[in-house]
């Protein structure tokens, strides 16, 4: 059996990114790294995460917690400047 820590490592993804996709997905922190080390692998899963990253800020910014949504806002920068060319307007194309 893998340790969270097992899968997070696994999935490329930092423990903050896993994070915001358990938050976004209501889903627990294991399950987020996984759909998160398969959403990686193609150009609209990358764009799948980043708009669930810019729905996070949104909702943090809505119920005023404004310092959450600027950390939320750094995680956001590092992880476009790690995977640029992925635009989150692409998921439009994929529903």
């Amino acid at each position: 059996m893998l340790s969270l820590q097992e899968c997070i490592d696994f999935s490329d993804l930092s423990e903050d990114e896993i994070e915001a996709i358990a938050e976004h997905e209501h889903v627990p922190e294991i399950v987020a790294a996984e759909l998160g080390a398969t959403l990686l692998q193609t150009t609209s899963g990358v764009c799948l995460i980043k708009l669930y990253l810019l729905e996070n800020i949104e909702q943090a910014r809505h119920r005023g917690h404004f310092d959450k949504a600027n950390r939320l806002e750094e995680l956001y920068r590092r992880f476009n400047r790690d995977h640029p060319g992925a635009d989150p307007a692409q998921t439009e194309l994929l529903h």
